[in-house]
């Protein structure tokens, strides 16, 4: 930083600390503070969606990954018994399934849904940075403009003896606050359209969501529904009568008493 940076970071300091004690009237612009308030929400829910929509991208890799691991399990168990079983081949029939999936999310969802959800919220994040440096020189040029404004008050109120004093102040004066208002302008016009975009902006990213998790949905139903015909057709009856759990624990029974088992 400049000697003349430093000094004027100084003299911002010092104007920041006599507003806060009330010995310098602070501008408040309500048009700005709304505007504002508003684009810092746009920027946190942006920045949240960013982070969630990574998320989802990893959860579903995550849920592929260990659904295949699952699968893969399953049918080295019931295939080491007697491969030719049925429930041997509905357990190489789902790792099959698994399998296939597994390699569409890499294919079906993973790059369509970088290009058409990550990709767009990472530019429209990149913006922010650049806005908020905007807002933090318009805050600086206030902080300018709030100190020579109280020193023409106070020249005014109490005049100098040397006559040329006011005059420059006022010059001063009209400078900060042509400075101030051009940047201001800029952000109370300029943020209410960027916030009105966001929803066109995010219209065709929401569709492509739907439509990807939609169609990863329906792939993963007609395949595992192949795995479905090696079932009774009753399962799904005895399952909803309960007496599934009845059988399942007819077996653990059976298990408890094991002597290797114990009574547990």
């Amino acid at each position: 930083m400049s000697w003349q940076g430093f000094k004027k970071s100084m003299n911002r300091a010092g104007t920041t600390l006599l507003q806060k004690t009330g010995q310098i009237e602070r501008t408040v612009d309500q048009d700005f503070a709304s505007e504002e308030a508003k684009f810092k929400v746009f920027e946190k829910e942006c920045s949240i969606l960013q982070k969630d929509g990574k998320s989802y991208l990893d959860s579903m890799r995550a849920m592929s990954s260990a659904q295949l691991h699952l699968a893969e399990t399953i049918d080295t168990f019931y295939s080491a018994s007697d491969r030719t079983s049925e429930s041997a081949m509905a357990a190489h029939a789902y790792k099959r399934s698994a399998e296939e999936l597994d390699a569409g999310i890499g294919r079906e969802l993973d790059a369509p849904y970088r290009t058409t959800i990550l990709d767009p919220l990472g530019k429209m994040n990149s913006y922010f940075p650049t806005i908020n440096e905007h807002i933090s020189k318009r805050n600086k040029k206030l902080l300018d403009y709030d100190a020579v404004r109280s020193k023409v008050r106070k020249l005014t109120e109490k005049p100098s003896e040397d006559p040329t004093k006011l005059p420059k102040a006022q010059q001063e004066l009209d400078e900060a606050k042509e400075v101030f208002d051009l940047l201001n302008d800029q952000l109370v016009r300029e943020i209410p359209i960027l916030l009105e975009q966001r929803v066109p902006y995010f219209d065709p990213s929401f569709e492509a969501m739907i439509r990807m998790q939609c169609k990863f949905a329906e792939e993963g139903y007609e395949k595992l529904s192949g795995v479905q015909r090696y079932f009774d057709d009753s399962v799904r009856d005895d399952y909803a009568a309960g007496q599934l759990d009845a059988q399942v624990e007819n077996v653990l029974q059976e298990m408890r008493e094991l002597s290797i088992c114990g009574a547990a």
